[in-house]
């Protein structure tokens, strides 16, 4: 029992056979650990710019993400504070 095929009009696109699939790698913007329970430091037109675009931002310490919680019910990141007071100085008063 064969079945006869006919064949289909010309469109310009790949018709079977040895079409190429492209695969687009996309960088993993939640790094899974303890940069998830922190609040980055980053500049604030970053901010206001991911808040409009839905772009990542690149916090002083290097993660990378899309902001979406309030920053204030975390505690600072370590490595964000240690960079921040490393270029503009700690007055040691313990205030953030």
């Amino acid at each position: 029992m064969s079945e006869t095929l006919e064949p289909q009009p010309q469109t310009g696109a790949p018709q079977g056979g040895t079409a190429t699939i492209e695969r687009v790698e996309q960088r993993e913007l939640a790094e899974p650990g303890d940069a998830e329970r922190f609040a980055h430091y980053v500049k604030k037109d970053k901010i206001m710019e991911s808040a409009l675009s839905g772009d990542p931002v690149i916090a002083l310490c290097g993660k990378v993400w899309v902001p979406g919680r309030d920053p204030n019910k975390f505690p600072v990141c370590p490595q964000c504070k240690e960079i921040l007071d490393a270029a503009f100085g700690n007055d040691g008063n313990g205030d953030d």
